[in-house]
């Protein structure tokens, strides 16, 4: 019987409940983790979605590592040579997205170790977490935060130039974010923003695309919904 048969033995599927309980408690102090951060932060819940999922997660997945891991030093150097590579081989838009790459390396790692019941719960215990925490972005609604990016030629008051469209479209917004891209020729704003409830982010991109000076407009929306 091979090792991976042996792995689906009942004596080893007896230490799921074990098992659970140990990624159930991961997850218990990775939310209160993530609820300290988002209680700390001048930020909506949806602007903190991302990070607070991740921060869960990545409680749950370290749990994970460790098991994996235990006292194999072979195991522990063979993860950072993989999860290197990921890194910098993976391009992830989302620190969630990030999270999961991690989850689909370390059941890859406890499953070719012969974990096979660890990969089982905690493909489990993670997925429903996750599915949990799906709902925290969503339920915004209409009217969520989004992102709008404006990128605009470098001028004295460049704020002031897109400010006037910018109270015409939006309920609400404000600056995250300043930077310079295509080597300082242009200028890169991020808002945080909300529509109006009559208006809608086209129309809000044609008008900004209409000013003198801007070269490009991003609208990312949020709401999830």
């Amino acid at each position: 019987m091979t090792e991976w048969f042996r792995e689906l033995a009942p004596n080893k599927i007896e230490a799921a409940p074990e098992l659970i309980e140990c990624l159930g408690t991961a997850a218990f102090f990775g939310i209160l983790v993530a609820l300290i951060y988002f209680l700390t932060q001048r930020r909506t819940r949806v602007e903190t979605a991302s990070l607070v999922s991740t921060l869960v997660l990545l409680t749950i997945l370290l749990a994970m590592v460790t098991l994996v891991i235990g006292q194999n030093l072979a195991r522990a150097f063979g993860l950072v040579g993989v999860l290197s590579i990921v890194r910098f081989r993976t391009i992830v838009d989302d620190t969630r997205d990030t999270a999961f790459v991690i989850f689909a390396v370390v059941t890859g790692m406890a499953v070719g170790s012969g974990f096979v019941t660890l990969a089982w719960v905690s493909v489990l215990v993670i997925g429903l977490v996750a599915w949990g925490l799906s709902f925290w972005s969503r339920g915004g609604g209409r009217g969520a935060a989004s992102t709008l990016v404006i990128k605009l030629a470098v001028c004295p008051d460049p704020e002031a130039v897109v400010t006037p469209a910018l109270l015409k479209h939006l309920a609400a917004f404000r600056v995250t974010a300043v930077g310079t891209v295509k080597q300082g020729v242009l200028l890169e704003l991020t808002y945080s923003a909300r529509l109006r409830s009559e208006v809608s982010s086209v129309a809000l991109i044609l008008e900004l695309n209409r000013i003198e000076g801007v070269q490009g407009v991003e609208w990312r929306d949020h709401s999830g919904g």
